[in-house]
Order: C-alpha cells, then sequence, then structure tokens
C-alpha cells in the first residue's frame, strides 16, 4: 500500500523529537546510576563511620576539590599539555610512518617488529633509561617520550590496517585509469582509512593521558609539575579525600578527550560513513 503525500512528512517531522528523547536518555541514565552509586557511597561511609584515611565520603572529595582546586588545575594543566603533544606526535608519526608502510612493503617488514617492541615494552622498565639519557634536569622531556611511546602504537597499527583496507577493485580501477600512487594514496586510500585513524586517535587520546601519569609517577617529575605527583604527595600525608580529587581531575579529563574525539569522528564521518549513520532501528 503506498503512503499518501501528507503522511511523509508527518513521519518525517516526528523523527527529530525520537532523536532528541534518545540524547537526553542517553545523558540521563549515566548520571542516575552516578548520582544513585555516590548516594550508596555516602550512606555506607556514614552508617560504618569508615575513616577518612581509608575512604573518604563523597561530600570530602567535594571539599578538598573546592579546597585545592588552584593548586590541582595547575598540575593537571601541566599534565594535560604533556598529553595533547604527546597525542599529536602520536598522531602525526603513526599516520606517516603507516604511510610509509603502505608505500613499501620492504619498509614495514623492517621497521614494524620495533614497533611492536615498544608496544609490549613496559614504561615502567625503560623510564629509568630514558630518564639517563635525556638528563635528570628534564623530567617533563622524559615524561613526553613515554606518553608519546604508550600512545604511538595504536595509531600506527589502525592507520595500517585502514590503507590496507581499501578495496582492491577500486584499487585497481585507479590503475587502469593511469593515477599515480601519490593519488591512489590521497584520493583512495587515505578517505577508506580515516574512520581507522579517527578509531585510532580515540585509544591513542586515553593511552596518552595513561602514559603521562604513568611516566610522572615512575619519573618523579616534581611537586612543581603534574597532577600524578600531587596523587602520590597526598597518599604520602594520607590526604585522602585530596588524592581522589585528583583522581577526579584526571578521570573527567580522559572522559573530556574521549568525548572530543568521538565529536570529531561524528563530524568527519556521519555523512559518509555506515559506523557514525543515524538508524532507525
Amino acid at each position: 500500500m503506498e503512503l499518501s503525500e501528507t503522511e511523509t512528512p508527518v513521519k518525517l517531522a516526528g523523527e527529530a523529537p525520537a532523536r532528541r528523547s534518545r540524547n537526553w536518555a542517553s545523558i540521563a541514565a549515566p548520571l542516575a546510576v552516578g548520582l544513585v552509586f555516590l548516594g550508596v557511597w555516602e550512606f555506607l561511609v556514614d552508617y560504618y563511620q569508615i575513616r577518612p584515611f581509608v575512604l573518604p565520603a563523597p561530600s570530602a572529595i567535594a571539599v578538598s576539590l573546592v579546597e585545592n582546586l588552584g593548586s590541582l588545575l595547575g598540575s593537571l594543566t601541566f599534565t594535560l599539555g604533556i598529553t595533547l603533544l604527546a597525542f599529536v606526535l602520536a598522531v602525526l608519526g603513526g599516520v606517516l610512518l603507516a604511510i610509509l608502510f603502505s608505500q613499501s612493503r620492504i619498509v614495514e617488514m623492517a621497521l614494524f617488529p620495533y614497533a611492536v617492541m615498544l608496544q609490549v615494552t613496559p614504561v615502567v622498565a625503560i623510564a629509568p633509561l630514558i630518564i639517563i639519557w635525556v638528563g635528570v634536569d628534564k623530567p617533563g622531556f622524559a615524561v613526553l617520550i613515554l606518553a608519546w611511546i604508550v600512545a604511538f602504537f595504536p595509531m600506527l597499527s589502525n592507520t595500517t590496517l585502514g590503507l590496507k583496507s581499501t578495496d582492491h577493485h577500486l584499487h585497481n580501477l585507479f590503475e587502469l585509469y593511469g593515477a599515480s600512487r601519490w593519488q591512489v594514496l590521497f584520493q583512495l586510500q587515505l578517505p577508506n582509512a580515516l574512520p581507522y585513524i579517527l578509531a585510532g586517535m580515540k585509544i591513542s587520546g586515553g593511552l596518552a593521558l595513561i602514559g603521562a601519569v604513568v611516566a610522572e609517577f615512575v619519573a618523579g617529575s616534581g611537586s612543581a609539575t603534574g597532577l600524578a605527583w600531587r596523587i602520590s604527595e597526598a597518599g604520602y600525608r594520607l590526604q585522602i579525600p585530596k588524592m581522589f580529587a585528583a583522581l577526579i581531575l584526571l578521570s573527567l579529563t580522559g572522559i573530556s578527550i574521549f568525548f572530543l574525539l568521538s565529536w570529531l569522528e561524528y563530524k568527519l564521518l556521519h555523512r559518509w560513513h555506515e559506523s557514525a549513520a543515524h538508524r532507525e532501528n
């Protein structure tokens, strides 16, 4: 049975409210779960009279966050700067090296095992060497290198996979029409690899933050620098609410990085790629 012309606009008009309703639900559901969790946490700490140096209540953590916000934000700025720089270097290095791999199978076979070696080597194992090589007076540079090592491999691996996933029929068609190697790369392979690159960026963004924090712990970058040192300092002094406050800032930073990269992925892909397209079911 065919729909009349007057029925179609009514159906289309109802799509936007339904989509907005789903968007609100995706925000309200995790907020509700979080509020319930915090409420249960507050109740149990108060009911069992748990001491703050064992497990502080959410209210005590909030008070500590407000009281120490200035110093914590200053340290977060340092950690975030290291994270963003390591992330940018990981994206540039991973994409460029993956392009080189796609152009030369010999280069890929020669260098890829060493990239894997960087990935599987624990940061805590090589941190002392990195600090010695760059100089103990440059802990920030050592932290940057270690954070880059952690964030680099997902970009290289995902981009290499994306470049290799190009439909070989399209590749043959480009060659049939006399396209150069660079035309094939920029007009076929890189657009095809874009979803893989963006997925790698979402992974590397979080890993860059983790790498920066772990490197700060290992390198001992000093009390006036990263947020990891503030966490260690609070732990040594049994200022557990302050420690939790710093952890909350780190978590919020990681969540912000993830959602910012997810938004970028949606903006770049939703008009043409299935992974970001809206579905009715």
